[in-house]
């Protein structure tokens, strides 16, 4: 989605054809088409973290959609209240400031469609990044907190790559090898893959 080429992702269940929509940064017509293309239904937004590509619509899309925002960690604050500033000087019309209607905490669980997810915060690339755990389906949304073969940019004002480094080797990869995730950009992986290849993560 959008000009920074952003993973915009539905999540639902299968029985339930209850979902969620994770990270819309714009595009929010594409969005709504593939709402309703797959036929289901969306009970909540959320999101990973606070910078523009992945929280610019999300002002927007609740409005339309009539519901609740949760996450990111309050730390993000200051990324989501100054989402109106940060469009202009990318010259993205339409992003709005938005209040998440539950800010989300590490430890904290989410429900979407039936299917638990655990709240990790994950510092360092934003002050506020979290990631969705689902351990009953092994699987998680990172956001931009490690990718396929690299890890989240951290020389955005409130990174740290340190932090970063810590958050993925002491939070996310522990989860198991055998988790897929869906990241902020390009294509999925497995935790595992990562742990192994990802020449960011090697001693």
């Amino acid at each position: 989605m959008t000009p920074f080429q952003q993973n915009c992702t539905l999540i639902w269940s299968d029985e339930t054809k209850v979902g969620a929509v994770v990270d819309p940064g714009g595009d929010l017509e594409r969005i709504e088409a593939a709402i309703a293309g797959q036929g289901i239904t969306i009970e909540k937004i959320l999101l990973t973290h606070g910078h523009i590509d992945h929280a610019g619509g999300a002002a927007e899309l609740r409005d339309r959609l009539g519901v609740p925002i949760e996450g990111p960690h309050e730390a993000d604050r200051y990324l989501l209240d100054s989402l109106p500033e940060t469009g202009a000087n990318y010259g993205l019309d339409g992003a709005r400031a938005v209040t998440p209607d539950r800010w989300l905490a590490d430890g904290d669980v989410v429900e979407v469609g039936g299917l638990a997810f655990d709240i990790l915060h994950a510092p360092g690339h934003s002050p506020g990044s979290v990631v969705f755990m689902s351990r009953d389906a092994r699987f998680a949304l990172v956001g931009d907190v490690v990718f396929k073969g690299s890890v989240g940019r951290t020389d955005l004002p409130g990174g740290s790559h340190e932090q970063l480094i810590r958050a993925i080797k002491d939070r996310v990869l522990p989860l198991g090898d055998d988790v897929a995730f869906i990241p902020g950009h390009g294509p999925t992986s497995t935790l595992g893959e990562e742990r192994l290849t990802n020449p960011f993560l090697q001693d």
